[in-house]
């Protein structure tokens, strides 16, 4: 990032959260990410940044996007990487986070990817290891990736960030990716609605950026220049959130009739896995309106550029 007058370097060991993060470290790593997003577009593979060095992925959640994405991009960038099977590791033993972390550190990896169950337990392990860590999703606190890459997907469709309204829609309660998001649109200046039903909308967004909530759909769409849809989170539910996923679709689905109401060229979003009929027709979801697969696209591109900047210690 080139800025007159100002020297300008991204200084962070570690990505934990995008609550660490300023407005000027966020649009360095977009503008990285557009680099690297461009030349797979093009093409051309990317400089092996991270060659000879090692990348452990250790997941203590199931996951298919976050963990293929990280995967890629190290690979691109030419680190080794190690995926940490948990199902047969020491873990299953009663090994304790921490003592994962000091096993792990002893191996001298240059970086940690790493996604737990627990809130706080990225940060807790990044205490642990001298190498960078990055927080590939923690209970239902952070997921700063998908937050910037959801940023960047909004910013080459729209040309912008700020002055946009986003609406988000869905399990705000148990969603990391609303919070990180959030966090990150309000950093650059959009206008952030966050809807749901009152057991799955918790108090305190406005500290997350949210401009306001509503238990409306139909409010909070009106004249969106983005929709977000969540997935519901049924495995974190404990209790009846709901009286049922016919009437959740009902008030809350996104359907061809609801998205009229947004903006003539309404960008429509998921993080995924999507619930189709539950969350969002099936003919939204696939139209042309929808940008769910170039989603997935930024999100290698992110994590290309977010694993040089700390692993490969760059500027």
């Amino acid at each position: 990032m080139s800025i007159p007058g100002y020297s300008y370097k991204f200084g962070h060991k570690h990505l934990l959260s995008i609550e660490d993060l300023s407005r000027l470290d966020i649009e360095h790593i977009l503008d990285l990410s557009e680099e690297f997003a461009e030349a797979t577009r093009a093409g051309r593979r990317p400089e092996p940044h991270l060659k000879d060095m090692t990348v452990i992925n250790l997941f203590f959640e199931n996951s298919t996007r976050t963990m293929s994405s990280f995967e890629i991009a190290a690979r691109r960038l030419g680190a080794d990487v190690v995926a940490m099977p948990i199902a047969q590791s020491s873990v299953k033993k009663g090994e304790t986070l921490i003592d994962t972390a000091m096993t792990l550190n002893a191996m001298s990896p240059d970086a940690i990817v790493i996604r737990h169950s627990a809130s706080g337990g990225v940060k807790l392990l990044s205490r642990k290891v001298d190498c960078a860590v990055i927080n590939a999703g923690d209970g239902t606190h952070q997921h700063p990736t998908q937050g910037l890459l959801d940023t960047l997907t909004i910013r080459r469709t729209k040309g912008r960030i700020e002055g946009l309204k986003v609406t988000i829609c869905g399990d705000i309660l148990h969603s990391r990716v609303a919070r990180s998001t959030t966090l990150a649109l309000h950093l650059l200046g959009a206008e952030v609605t966050l809807c749901g039903p009152a057991t799955l909308l918790p108090s305190g967004t406005e500290h997350w950026g949210a401009a306001r909530t509503t238990h409306s759909f139909d409010d909070a769409i009106e004249g969106a220049d983005v929709v977000m849809m969540l997935r519901l989170q049924m495995e974190r539910m404990n209790g009846a959130y709901l009286p049922s996923q016919r009437e959740y679709f009902r008030n809350f689905g996104l359907t061809k009739e609801r998205l009229a109401r947004a903006a003539s060229d309404a960008t429509v979003m998921h993080p995924g896995p999507m619930n189709r009929g539950i969350e969002i027709e099936s003919a939204i979801a696939d139209g042309e309106r929808s940008v769910i697969t170039q989603q997935v696209e930024m999100g290698v591109a992110v994590r290309e550029a977010v694993l040089k900047l700390l692993a490969g210690r760059s500027v």
